[in-house]
């Protein structure tokens, strides 16, 4: 274990040339940052997903009562002995020969059994009060740290002329202001990963994972080789659209249409301008030819460097998906109103939706069966379907 220690740690791979891990040790006169100071994130990143509960169920829960969001989750799909066996055991997703079987045994037509299977799968997502107490609590932290990040870059050097943070690297001082902001950043993307596994489902899943992933992987980065000052600029970049995001989606919870279309177009510019144009020509032209320019790069130079562009990659992409889903709600606006985050379920959320979601199941006709039907089904029955 030393010996694999020894390695992860080696000074020329996470250090300029010259510099040893002695060098940065903390005095009396200066303090640097440690690596062990990113172990009390672990148990902040705990208490942080505790706070969550505890003001989902005593401060979003009551505004969104408030604000007559009901707590009634998506419609239930009609009670049915064989489809639920095929549901629960064998798939969730039927293949077009299975629903031709299960059409022939229990007499229903394949629409009406494909819109059965999708609201079942509907059925296991949250309700829109679930959804809003989420985005409510995500929404109340971006801004907080949005506005503490604001207010510790104004009296920041770096923030006016980035090749500050550069000069005298890597003998910057760790302040107390700073070392917080990491921590809690730091603390609140490890609640966010670990609480993605419960949280509600989306089709971007691997993406946000890697999103998470990266974005952590680059705080631990930038705080063990000290580039914390690039990596202020970085984490109050990207929670400026944040904010914007979720008080659109709380919008869209609570109905108010026309406050969702103003709150997701600025979302929108907010965050092409930054994640497209300030962060490449801003940041990454710093990290990489501000920084080559000052001190020259290392190894963990370029790994910081190649994990700064995965992120602009993922921006690119999902800028893309926030410019076909403007470009959805404008056609579906001159029809009628303008909802760009209704449309946007389709790229962001697992609540399938199709053109007859809402109507109701027509009742199935009786069909009475006698003996074992293992072709399509794969299943035993002899009942015919539940009538409810």
């Amino acid at each position: 274990m030393a010996g694999i220690l020894a390695w992860f740690w080696n000074e020329r791979f996470w250090l300029p040339h010259n510099v040893t891990w002695a060098d940065l040790k903390n005095t009396d006169e200066s303090t640097f940052p440690q690596a062990e100071d990113l172990y009390l994130a672990c148990p902040l990143a705990f208490c942080m997903f505790m706070i969550r509960l505890v003001f989902e169920r005593f401060i979003a829960r009551p505004c969104a009562l408030g604000l007559k969001i009901q707590a009634n989750g998506p419609q239930k799909a009609q009670p049915n002995a064989i489809l639920g066996k095929v549901f629960t055991a064998i798939t969730k997703h039927p293949d077009e020969k299975r629903l031709e079987g299960l059409s022939k045994q229990l007499d229903w037509d394949v629409r009406t059994i494909q819109r059965w299977f999708r609201h079942r799968r509907n059925q296991e997502k949250p309700s829109t009060l679930a959804r809003f107490c989420d985005s409510m609590w995500r929404f109340t932290f971006y801004l907080y740290i949005f506005t503490y990040g604001v207010r510790f870059l104004k009296k920041s050097p770096w923030l006016w002329n980035t090749r500050e943070c550069w000069y005298n690297y890597p003998y910057q001082p760790l302040t107390v202001d700073l070392h917080y902001y990491y921590i809690l950043e730091l603390s609140f993307y490890l609640s966010l990963l670990f609480s993605q596994f419960t949280d509600i489902r989306r089709k971007d899943f691997l993406l946000m994972f890697l999103h998470h992933v990266a974005t952590i992987s680059l705080i631990t980065f930038s705080y063990v080789n000290n580039m914390a000052r690039v990596g202020t600029l970085v984490m109050c970049l990207h929670d400026a659209a944040d904010v914007l995001l979720e008080a659109a989606k709380m919008a869209n919870y609570a109905k108010c249409q026309r406050l969702c279309s103003v709150l997701f177009v600025m979302f929108a510019l907010v965050f092409i301008s930054s994640r497209l144009g300030v962060y490449p020509v801003w940041i990454l032209n710093s990290t990489v030819f501000e920084s080559w320019e000052v001190m020259g790069p290392y190894p963990s130079w370029w790994v910081f460097n190649v994990l700064l562009v995965l992120l602009q990659a993922l921006h690119t992409f999902w800028a893309y998906l926030i410019v076909r889903i403007a470009c959805r709600a404008i056609s579906r606006g001159k029809a009628g109103k303008w909802n760009p985050l209704r449309v946007s379920k389709d790229d962001r959320s697992d609540i399938e939706s199709s053109s007859d979601e809402d109507e109701v199941l027509p009742p199935p006709q009786k069909h009475h069966t006698n003996g074992t039907y293992g072709t399509n089904g794969y299943l035993s029955s002899s009942p015919c379907p539940d009538e409810h």
